[in-house]
């Protein structure tokens, strides 16, 4: 445990506080069990190190990732006993879906070691509540999502801007975009940010950042999903085929049938395919507001999870139209309920409706309807219903 401690150390040595994610003052450290999903990439291990060097004792805490090669002969039940023995308040676990059988010994150390409070990730795959021992009980669990406008502008500049809650920005959008012009401008910088400014790691080379988000990629189906899921090489290559065909196509509404039988799957088996790369982090799925997400419920339209994921996959069929389309849904996903609108492109909450075009877009698609919004793109200041789309990116 000595050689653990000390590697830790030197970790949260090495942990910056200068940029923190949205996320880390909303997690409450009063739960003893506490999990952090995301996709990979999206800063999970910054984040919890971040949270023992600001929040926590070092003296009390221990973090540790789990495929460590301790593990190839220690258990993690083991570490915490002993940890927990020594006067350890704090244990940190990073990439929980890499240990065999982690729900059975995280719930017997949630069971037996009342003083020590765990936090543990995991990939955005691993469902929690389903887990061979039932956490649900126990876990609180956050989300944390790919790098939101703001953020990449916090990233990019250095210039920090505060969350602003989708009322305020329907409501006071004008004089919003006035503070922030002051500052910045926001358009060459939100340019950037579809092409490459959803994961952090943007920031230790440019030129490197397309090769590393296909690495990202290759390894989220290689390594989390099959961590997750159990599949076989055949299956892997399915998926991988899969998300190609989504990644040329989306936003589309998918044929089934048509879908399946080009990937060679069966009608279910693909609708689950979908929805175990939508939990992965690279697809999103979109349904009516009426209709019943069932586990075999084929979505109405798809998308890929992030404009990133566009330029890196697409390449010559990308199309402005769906990178502001994949936008929109990504920053709202997991904050608010989003939908597909029957009159207009989306639909927020069963109340907001919201068109999103280009800097000439009419509002004669939504003329007619109450609480509509139109989503521009290529304008800096709106008004009335006419919203930058570009400020959608400050929700967290």
């Amino acid at each position: 445990m000595e050689d653990l401690l000390f590697e830790f150390n030197q970790k949260l040595s090495f942990t910056s506080l200068t940029f923190q994610r949205y996320l880390i003052n909303k997690i409450d450290l009063n739960n003893r069990l506490i999990a952090i999903k995301g996709a990979r990439g999206s800063g999970k291990t910054t984040l919890i190190l971040q949270i023992a060097k600001k929040m926590l004792n070092a003296k009390n805490t221990l973090y540790v990732s789990l495929d460590h090669i301790y593990f190839f002969e220690n258990k993690l039940y083991d570490l915490a006993k002993q940890f927990s023995n020594f006067g350890g308040k704090h244990l940190l676990l990073d990439e929980v879906h890499k240990y065999p059988n982690w729900s059975r010994e995280i719930k017997l150390i949630y069971d037996n070691f009342p003083s020590l409070n765990v936090i543990f990730t995991s990939s955005s795959m691993l469902e929690i509540y389903k887990a061979e021992s039932d956490l649900s009980r126990r876990a609180v669990s956050y989300n944390l999502k790919e790098l939101s406008f703001r953020e990449f502008i916090s990233l990019e500049t250095a210039k920090e801007f505060p969350i602003l809650p989708l009322e305020d920005i329907l409501k006071n959008h004008n004089e919003i975009t006035l503070k922030i012009l002051e500052e910045i401008k926001p358009l060459p910088l939100f340019s950037k940010y579809l092409q490459m400014g959803a994961y952090p790691y943007f920031k230790e080379s440019e030129a490197d950042y397309p090769q590393k988000l296909l690495n990202t990629i290759n390894l989220i189906i290689e390594i989390d999903i099959n961590a997750v899921e159990d599949l076989n090489y055949e299956t892997l290559v399915k998926l991988k085929k899969l998300l190609i065909t989504v990644a040329t196509s989306a936003p589309f509404t998918p044929n089934i049938s048509k879908l399946s039988e080009k990937i060679g799957v069966s009608r279910n088996t693909l609708i689950q395919a979908i929805k175990i790369l939508d939990r992965a982090g690279l697809v999103g799925e979109l349904y009516k507001d009426t209709t019943g997400i069932g586990v075999l419920t084929k979505p109405e339209k798809l998308f890929l999870n992030n404009t990133n994921l566009m330029y890196v996959l697409a390449k010559e069929n990308i199309n402005i139209g769906n990178v502001r389309e994949t936008f929109f849904l990504n920053q709202f996903k997991g904050l608010r309920e989003i939908n597909l609108s029957e009159k207009s492109d989306f639909i927020v909450d069963k109340k907001y409706t919201f068109e999103i075009g280009g800097k000439n877009k009419t509002k004669k698609q939504i003329a007619n309807i109450d609480e509509s919004f139109i989503a521009k793109d290529n304008i800096e200041i709106g008004f009335g219903n006419i919203i930058p789309v570009w400020l959608f990116g400050f929700m967290y």
